[in-house]
């Protein structure tokens, strides 16, 4: 099979052309010898000054719609020359194409572009490790014989860097187009053979400075350090072009591909993400060091933990946490107790508690890290399966592979390494539904890839924590080295048996196979770029294993990305990723003026009107109320309610969710495609904890909070219908009957309910001057206006469009209103479910005009108390009472303003 390239494609096309354009108005140099450095060279010639290069390349960002830099981004450096001391300065010129469109075919056209239109013929491609190079020489390798079919392209030679004198003398000495490939560390450090003398000959870098050579550099955000600049500059390079889909540092970028435009265009395949993570396991206290920060001689530990919200729901959040701060306090949960923090480490990279609990960068406890892992990898391997036969069923000649990211290298070396033994036993179950994968082992179908290093005679060796020592190991290492990253069309025949790859990081850039459908993330995500880099592994479109053409059907093209995070995470954390590398340049703009905001006015003179004086009279005191609780009662109430409990088992589930480019803007949504599948029963894997002090801590500190003796709560807890159910889930059934407990509490709390005056009241020098309010929901009170404009502000904030808006337009309108407020949220009646303030405040006229009415009215969509939730019933209850009873305000419930009296 012969990998097929297609060279219409207008994305590939105008990334050529953009770079070609830099160079208008030079003329086609021809081959020149010059004597240098002891030798003869043909050297590249770049006759445009600065102003003609920036005028070109303001053309081309013009072309492309990019935003035109004032100036050329040029790096000046002093170098030792062979003559002595001297400077390279030369411009750099970025070009940013999505992983997975061909970024490594365009630069390889566009050399062989630049040499056909103004004779160029030195090229150095640098890369960073030697994963990208291996895939730089492959495709190399593949485009040969296409490039050889397009009109105008010349040939070329091309070499790898092996740290040999005579190579580097070929190149320089060459009339041909030449293009070397070099890692920057074969030529980055004083001790590198490229820069000692030799045979009594200066160092052979001074035949590469004598050249000029044009520098394509590929993924240069790994070529940004000191030391490193200082190594491309010792090259003494005519220009660089730097090709990468995740720049750190844009110089006069010139084309870009956005991760979006690629998305939209199915120029990559579709991403679908199944998250494997815990449910209704809130039992252990979890917590992960995910970093150790340092701001203004301040050490900070952000972790990851289990908070309660007031609901008592419980969820992964991120928290900051500095000397002295209590865990149990930030997350409250009980459940730290004692993880008062003592130390943050930034050197050693590690957080130390007063319970002698220390969790170092990376790490985490209280999770069922091997549950997570193996469902991940069971999942993935299944849906390897199933793709593979559901694309042969179509009739597609595709083979699927699947590339695993391990968390520790030993993880998958060593013989019972967690990884290794997983994945084992995941194929080894689910090949037994599968009749065509039934006679392949576990063994035969994997192979992995970690990192390497290459001698001067192009050997590779493979290095990790456990290099094999006899020589059987050795030609393994080696014949899975050349099949992944060497012998990608035999990797993409049916013939090999080998579809699952493991690594660590060695391939987490420079390296693809089209091939790849599922990515399985064993580890936490690092860096910012990460998710990024992993994902742009398998994101190339496929290939037929026959005929090496690529496949456009979307039914095939899915990546799908088995994630320990859930689904909306790693889609945020996608989406932040991209945000980041973009800016908010970027980025779409922000609708008009949805979100703007306003200042609101008092009118104080209304503060004065009789109206206003008569009713704050009336309804400003504050009241105290009194409750009594039947403890019998409500534990017979509760323990009746106690069957209706389910709970369900702590567990590992999948979450399959697609990832969709949102229509008009460059921003990717997670959609849910299946409901969550359960991976892993989790029983037995934890130890019982405290069912009482779980309880007794959700309910004060839950909303609103509430308190009932420990006898009652093991009353309760002694006569449950079904005890099994503490011990299948502690912590949620703990939770479900809080609720319960809550819920009853509340009845009797309010069903009893008495208040009386307690000799306080509210000011009403307590409302504010201005209130900030956002436009779009604002109902202006105009004083103009036939009813007088009533509200004692210029204007209404109104919390929803179908019941307050027309309530407060209708009361703007009609005419028998001579004052109303929109009560504000420090205008509180006290209730044994939490503050209630009610809606509204009026004082309008009897239809005959004879009375003044002072009332106090909430607002709903129905007065249908059953329609009603059960704290919104209740605080309407207790505000009868207040107002009601307490105060002798006229309270109700209405809909409209047709509903007043």
């Amino acid at each position: 099979m012969e990998f097929r390239f297609d060279a219409t494609q207008q994305f590939q096309l105008d990334a050529i052309a953009a770079v070609v354009g830099l160079l208008d108005g030079q003329g086609h140099i021809g081959a020149t010898l010059l004597p240098a450095a002891g030798f003869t060279v043909v050297p590249n010639r770049l006759d445009l000054g600065d102003d003609a290069l920036l005028e070109n390349l303001h053309k081309v960002q013009n072309e492309n719609r990019l935003a035109s830099d004032a100036s050329l981004s040029v790096i000046n450096q002093a170098i030792e020359l062979y003559e002595g001391d001297g400077f390279a300065r030369f411009p750099n010129f970025s070009i940013e194409m999505e992983t997975g469109t061909g970024k490594t075919y365009v630069y390889l056209r566009t050399i062989l572009s630049l040499a056909c239109k103004y004779g160029l013929t030195k090229f150095i491609i640098v890369v960073p490790s030697v994963a990208v190079r291996e895939g730089v020489l492959k495709t190399i390798q593949q485009t040969k014989n296409h490039f050889a079919t397009l009109p105008s392209l010349p040939p070329f030679h091309h070499s790898v860097y092996a740290a040999q004198p005579g190579q580097i003398r070929n190149f320089a000495g060459s009339n041909a187009v030449e293009i070397m490939i070099m890692t920057i560390d074969a030529f980055s450090r004083e001790q590198n053979v490229i820069r000692k003398p030799l045979e009594g000959n200066a160092p052979v870098i001074h035949l590469l400075q004598a050249v000029r050579p044009v520098l394509i550099l590929d993924e240069p955000q790994n070529m940004e350090s000191e030391g490193r600049i200082a190594a491309l500059a010792a090259l003494n390079p005519l220009f660089a072009l730097r090709y990468s889909a995740t720049h750190r540092n844009r110089h006069n970028l010139v084309y870009r591909l956005t991760p979006y435009d690629a998305y939209r265009q199915n120029l990559v395949k579709q991403i679908e993400v199944g998250a494997a993570i815990e449910e209704e396991n809130a039992n252990l206290p979890y917590l992960r060091l995910d970093r150790i920060e340092t701001t203004k001689s301040i050490l900070t530990a952000q972790v990851t933990a289990d908070v309660q919200a007031k609901s008592g729901k419980i969820d992964r959040k991120a928290i900051k946490l500095k000397q002295g701060d209590k865990l149990w306090e930030k997350a409250k949960r009980v459940e730290y107790d004692g993880y008062e923090v003592s130390e943050i480490n930034f050197q050693t990279g590690f957080v130390r508690f007063t319970n002698n609990v220390e969790v170092a960068t990376g790490g985490e406890i209280g999770s069922q890290k091997d549950a997570i892992l193996e469902a991940q990898i069971r999942f993935t391997v299944e849906r390897h399966l199933q793709k593979q036969r559901r694309i042969r069923d179509m009739g597609f000649n595709v083979k699927v592979l699947s590339l695993f990211f391990v968390d520790r290298v030993e993880s998958f070396r060593d013989e019972n390494g967690v990884a290794r033994r997983l994945f084992v036993k995941a194929f080894d179950d689910a090949k037994k539904t599968y009749p065509e994968w039934r006679d392949k082992t576990a063994e035969e179908v994997q192979a992995s890839y970690f990192a390497s290093t290459t001698n001067k005679k192009g050997i590779v060796t493979v290095v990790d924590k456990h290099t094999p020592t006899n020589e059987k190991d050795k030609a393994a290492q080696a014949r899975e080295f050349d099949l992944i990253m060497r012998s990608k069309e035999q990797l993409l025949s049916f013939d090999e048996p080998v579809a699952f790859i493991f690594s660590h990081s060695a391939l987490k850039e420079g390296w693809d196979n089209p091939n790849v459908f599922q990515i399985c993330t064993l580890r936490e995500v690092g860096s910012e770029t990460e998710r990024r880099q992993q994902v742009g592994r398998g994101v190339r479109l496929p290939v037929d294993a026959a005929t090496g053409e690529r496949i456009h059907d979307h039914r095939v093209n899915i990546l799908t990305v088995s994630a320990s995070e859930s689904y909306e995470r790693f889609v945020s954390g996608l989406q932040a990723e991209i945000e980041k590398e973009y800016g908010k340049d970027g980025m779409p703009p922000k609708p008009g003026n949805a979100r703007a905001k306003v200042n609101l006015r008092l009118r104080k003179a209304y503060l004065l009107k009789p109206e206003f004086q008569e009713l704050w009279d009336k309804i400003k005191h504050r009241t105290r109320y009194a409750v009594t609780i039947d403890s019998a009662k409500l534990i017979a109430d509760v323990v009746g309610d106690m069957g209706d409990i389910r709970v369900r088992r702590p567990r590992v589930v999948v979450q399959l969710a697609g990832v969709n480019a949102k229509k008009g803007e460059d921003l990717f949504e997670a959609i849910r495609l299946a409901d969550a599948s359960v991976a892993i029963d989790l029983e037995g894997r934890y130890p019982i904890p405290n069912i009482v002090s779980i309880i007794e801590n959700l309910m004060e500190s839950t909303s609103p909070p509430m308190r009932i003796g420990r006898k009652t709560v093991l009353s309760i807890l002694r006569n449950a219908p079904e005890p099994r159910a503490m011990l299948d889930n502690p912590h949620e059934f703990a939770s479900a009957l809080t609720r319960v407990i809550k819920t009853r509490l509340a009845d009797q709390l309010v069903g009893g309910i008495k208040y009386q005056r307690d000799g306080t009241w509210y000011e009403q020098t307590q409302f504010d001057d201005l209130i900030e309010a956002f436009e779009a929901n604002v109902v202006r009170s105009d004083p103009n206006s036939f009813a007088g404009g009533t509200h004692i502000y210029d204007g209404v904030e109104v919390d929803s469009e179908t019941i307050e808006r027309p309530f407060a337009e209708a009361l703007e309108k009609d005419a028998r209103v001579k004052l109303y407020v929109k009560l504000p949220g420090w205008f509180s009646v006290p209730t044994p479910i939490g503050g209630y303030t009610p809606d509204w405040a009026i004082v309008m006229e009897t239809t005959e005009g004879q009375d003044r009415l002072y009332l106090v009215r909430e607002t709903k969509g129905s007065t249908d108390p059953d329609q009603l939730r059960p704290d919104e019933r209740r605080k309407i209850e207790c505000g009868k009472k207040h107002f009601n009873d307490a105060l002798g305000v006229n309270y109700d419930v209405i809909t409209s303003v047709a509903e007043l009296p």
